[in-house]
């Protein structure tokens, strides 16, 4: 099987596939760690989008990917910043659709987005304002029946005085939640607006503050999401947290190791790479959990590549080629995305995360995504025909 596609020269290049998808078969759901895929949204091409209107979403398509990862015995992490929220889906959408996971699905093991994006920064007068945000969104999503991925906040990053009013707001955050959350540290390479979160010049300062908030709300704190792209960073804190509290990993470029762990601990994991990856998520995990640790390494090590590729600078544009691979893979019917943002990476991005799933066996399809990625290069004058 071969196909021609261009390069970064912008010449081009024949390619022949490795076309070897891995298992997709039974196998065990009862894993060693906690899994959660941040699970991308499916665009409604048909419906007109205009500033202010609601979010074009297709509902079957999204809620029949949610059906799958809940069939793989992953958890889902809903309306999460991989669902494009802050780009695209708002506030109203989000809840909408965290309510009709929860509807559609309601074993499944779901944790929502609950933040304060419903707030411009720009009308925040005190950290009042913060908290009611905050609030609101936590009484709806437990309303829904979700449990609460506790996101970090645009309009706290861009009022709070120092750390000290972090620790204000998330006190009163957390005492509203039902049950305990994840919290997310959020890093800039993924929302600049959120550089200095937490209130400290560097990361030791901010992590002091992070860990002050666990260890007085600790009750409130099943783990905590930190996605700073740094595996050194994540081991430290994941060695300082409380007994009880998980680490979550949200490296989309260490997960095998951090998530395999070492002599000291583990981390569990919530990844939006787990999304186009989430077949092979779930076959490494039931490898692990039998207790063959090398096979899951055989399995998820290879994918490491496509998901650093993917997860490029800038990193905030990973969701285009989370999506990409859903089209490819038969998820869904086109490839458009909320805002556009289907044109936000260079077509030789393309070239390579398509050459990158072929050969770490995430093209469930070859044939498929041959047909469908011919049809893509199409639009760019491209004849993909070796």
């Amino acid at each position: 099987m071969r196909i021609a596609i261009p390069n970064e020269t912008g010449r081009t290049e024949t390619y022949e596939l490795v076309a070897r998808p891995l298992p997709a078969g039974d196998y065990s759901r009862a894993f060693n760690r906690r899994v959660f895929s941040a699970a991308h949204v499916v665009v409604d091409p048909f419906t007109q989008s205009n500033p202010g209107s609601d979010a074009p979403i297709d509902w079957d398509a999204t809620m029949a990917f949610r059906h799958h990862l809940h069939s793989l015995g992953l958890g889902i992490a809903e309306a999460m910043d991989t669902a494009q929220r802050g780009m695209g889906l708002d506030w109203k959408g989000a809840l909408e659709l965290i309510r009709r996971t929860k509807s559609e699905l309601p074993d499944a093991l779901v944790y929502s987005g609950t933040g304060t994006d419903h707030l411009d920064p720009k009308d925040v007068r005190s950290l009042d304002d913060v908290d009611r945000a905050y609030a609101n969104q936590i009484e709806a999503v437990q309303a829904a029946g979700s449990d609460v991925i506790l996101m970090a906040s645009r309009a706290l990053a861009a009022s709070a005085k120092g750390s000290q009013d972090y620790v204000r707001v998330y006190r009163k955050a957390l005492a509203l939640c039902d049950r305990p959350v994840i919290l997310h540290w959020l890093g800039d390479m993924f929302d600049p607006a959120l550089a200095g979160y937490w209130g400290g010049a560097n990361f030791d300062e901010a992590m002091e503050t992070c860990l002050e908030i666990i260890g007085e709300n600790a009750a409130k704190v099943d783990g905590i999401k930190i996605s700073l792209l740094d595996k050194d960073k994540e081991i430290r804190m994941r060695r300082l947290l409380p007994p009880g509290v998980k680490m979550y990993t949200g490296d989309d470029f260490n997960y095998p190791e951090l998530i395999s762990g070492d002599d000291v601990g583990f981390s569990d994991a919530l990844l939006g790479i787990f999304d186009p990856l989430a077949s092979a998520a779930a076959f490494a995990m039931s490898q692990l959990a039998s207790g063959d640790k090398q096979g899951f390494h055989q399995t998820l090590d290879p994918t490491v590549p496509l998901a650093r590729t993917i997860f490029r600078s800038p990193t905030q544009f990973y969701k285009t080629g989370v999506v990409f691979l859903a089209w490819l893979n038969g998820f869904q019917q086109h490839f458009i995305m909320l805002n556009g943002n289907q044109a936000m990476r260079p077509l030789p991005y393309f070239s390579e995360v398509f050459k990158l799933a072929d050969q770490c066996g995430v093209l469930r399809d070859p044939d498929l995504a041959i047909h469908r990625f011919k049809q893509f290069l199409a639009i760019y004058g491209v004849e993909g025909n070796a």
